[in-house]
């Protein structure tokens, strides 16, 4: 997560929604498209697939997520510290406040919630940058409350800086990421404990155990669906890159190497974004958002797809068919049919 635009207004605009159920008529980003690199990407979409609005007009769309038993999207804005809801028919509520920071202090920045992922149990866990840990919600999906319980808020005695994005692997542990974002002076804030940013594993009820300390900006990562390959976004413009890792074993990384470098293509015409929020689909492809919107990526590492989005674009998520994709882009919430 990156954000750095200034504030454009609270209202909530509210559109159609989701392929799996009933649709009313959409609402169509003028200057959003797919570009096909590679004719393979044709089996996953169609070149003439619109980008769709489903809402717009918050600070900084953050961490979406598919609630299949709910069938509903939630997602963060971050600045605002809440997480919003959008309904089976469109309709947006507000779901969590605060969901990032429950602190009392007034405090700027980056203090809501990042990333937001569903736990093996179905519960809802949020990347809490103002509270500087990961946490679980207390309450069913339905009855959301904003009180919370600590998955892990440090690593040896020292508080987390912001923890920014998470997976969890089919055995339930958790790696994630904890870049400076949600500290109000980033790098250079007093109240940093942590000299670098890291990336984690936790294992079970275990302690925090880190994996790399030598990212610069690390921020999405996620698994391969074999769990053989550990995927993690850099958010530098002097190193925008996409690493890959090798997993030997649950906690364990091997032979780390660059998956794609974008760094090229930073503060060009129409390039807006860094590499920042990712996933991967049942079959390895690869969708992260980068310079333009959402990159494809086949398990080889080969671009063949952008949904360029006209944004900065910080993440996406799947529905759990895999038949439409969500996507966070700056003050929007979008979404593309996938095939």
């Amino acid at each position: 997560m990156i954000f750095n635009k200034h504030f454009v207004g609270l209202l909530v605009m509210t559109f159609s929604i989701m392929s799996c159920i009933p649709k009313q008529e959409k609402n169509i980003k003028a200057d959003a498209f797919v570009e096909i690199l590679d004719d393979e990407a044709l089996e996953i979409i169609s070149q003439d697939t619109a980008v769709e609005i489903l809402g717009g007009g918050y600070i900084w769309s953050e961490g979406p997520v598919w609630v299949e038993n709910g069938k509903f999207l939630l997602f963060s804005d971050i600045p605002n510290n809440k997480v919003h809801k959008i309904d089976s028919v469109g309709n947006v509520s507000v779901y969590l406040n605060p969901a990032g920071y429950t602190g009392t202090t007034l405090r700027g920045g980056e203090k809501g919630s990042n990333a937001l992922m569903l736990d093996p149990n179905g519960k809802l866990v949020l990347m809490q940058h103002g509270d500087r840990r990961v946490a679980r919600m207390n309450a069913e999906l339905n009855q959301p409350k904003p009180e919370y319980t600590t998955i892990v808020d440090g690593y040896l005695d020292r508080r987390l800086n912001s923890p920014n994005d998470g997976v969890f692997d089919k055995q339930g542990n958790l790696y994630f990421t904890d870049p400076p974002y949600g500290l109000e002076n980033r790098e250079n804030d007093a109240a940093k404990e942590i000299p670098y940013q890291g990336v984690y594993f936790v294992g079970g009820d275990g302690p925090a155990v880190l994996l790399d300390s030598t990212v610069t900006k690390p921020n999405g990562i996620r698994l391969s669906p074999d769990e053989s390959k550990l995927y993690l976004a850099v958010s530098d413009p002097k190193h925008a890159v996409w690493y890959q890792y090798d997993v030997t074993a649950p906690g364990e990384l091997q032979n780390k190497k660059i998956f794609y470098d974008a760094t090229s293509l930073i503060g060009k015409e129409g390039e807006q974004g860094l590499p920042d929020g990712l996933k991967v689909n049942s079959s390895g492809y690869v969708f992260a958002t980068g310079p333009g919107g959402v990159w494809i990526f086949n398990p080889q590492a080969k671009p063949i797809a952008k949904i360029r989005t006209g944004e900065a674009t910080s993440n996406c998520a799947f529905s759990s068919d895999e038949k439409r994709l969500f996507i966070t882009a700056d003050d929007w919430v979008l979404a593309v049919d996938l095939r």
